[in-house]
């Protein structure tokens, strides 16, 4: 069964605009709280950042689920929900193989880490594209416009030592390496690379949650009435 379209579907750059702004509006804030020195509890500024609550991971499934939704309403649902979950689990299974083969060969967040990081990430990205196109761009798109906002604030916050998660390294970085090759590594490479293909895998199960539970709620409308 091909995907379904219709010309009433919003164009990706609708579909993303307001929920963009509402991660750009968190990461602002998420900056001021650590800066300002506001409760770690909600604003941790270690590296990492603690799984502080006021972050924009948490917005993955909540907008994973919402775009899919919103494809699916405008006749775009996928073939089949549960293929969308399969790709999307076998995305996470290639990140956690990338991320066991660059801590065997080398200290996180060093060249050779990172590399082994990017490749499973690029993979594990691609592949959901197979399951459902529309979403995959979608998320695609979000993933990029909510992490290239973080990548700057790292600029800054590595140059200019903030102090706060964003210039934080993880476990066992040389504390020797200068700024700039640091900014490459422990934020150009994970935000664009990593966190966004964390975007479109996490975002493609819950979308495929979401079309699931719509799909059971149609057929029990469609039993009740016949």
């Amino acid at each position: 069964m091909a995907e379904i379209s219709s010309g009433g579907r919003p164009s990706t750059l609708q579909l993303i605009t307001v929920p963009a702004l509402i991660t750009l509006a968190i990461t602002v804030l998420r900056l001021v709280g650590e800066r300002q020195g506001w409760s770690r509890l909600w604003f941790n500024p270690d590296a990492g950042g603690g799984l502080a609550p006021i972050g924009i991971v948490w917005l993955v499934p909540i907008f994973g689920f919402y775009f899919a939704m919103k494809l699916a309403n405008s006749g775009e649902a996928p073939a089949s929900a549960g293929r969308v979950a399969m790709f999307a689990l076998l995305g996470i299974v290639v990140t956690v193989i990338g991320f066991v083969g660059a801590f065997a060969v080398s200290t996180p967040g060093m060249p050779l880490a990172q590399l082994f990081v990017g490749i499973a990430s690029i993979l594990a990205a691609v592949i959901q594209r197979k399951a459902w196109p529309a979403l995959f761009k979608t998320l695609l798109a979000y993933g990029l416009a909510a992490r290239i906002p973080v990548t700057i604030i790292m600029f800054f916050a590595i140059k200019g030592h903030w102090g706060t998660h964003y210039d934080g390294p993880p476990p066992g970085f040389p504390a020797d390496i200068t700024w700039f090759p640091k900014f490459i590594l422990i934020g150009v490479i994970p935000q664009l690379f990593f966190w966004v293909a964390f975007t479109v895998v996490f975002g493609s199960l819950f979308g495929a949650i979401a079309v699931a539970m719509a799909n059971r709620s149609k057929h029990r409308s469609a039993a009740a009435q016949a």
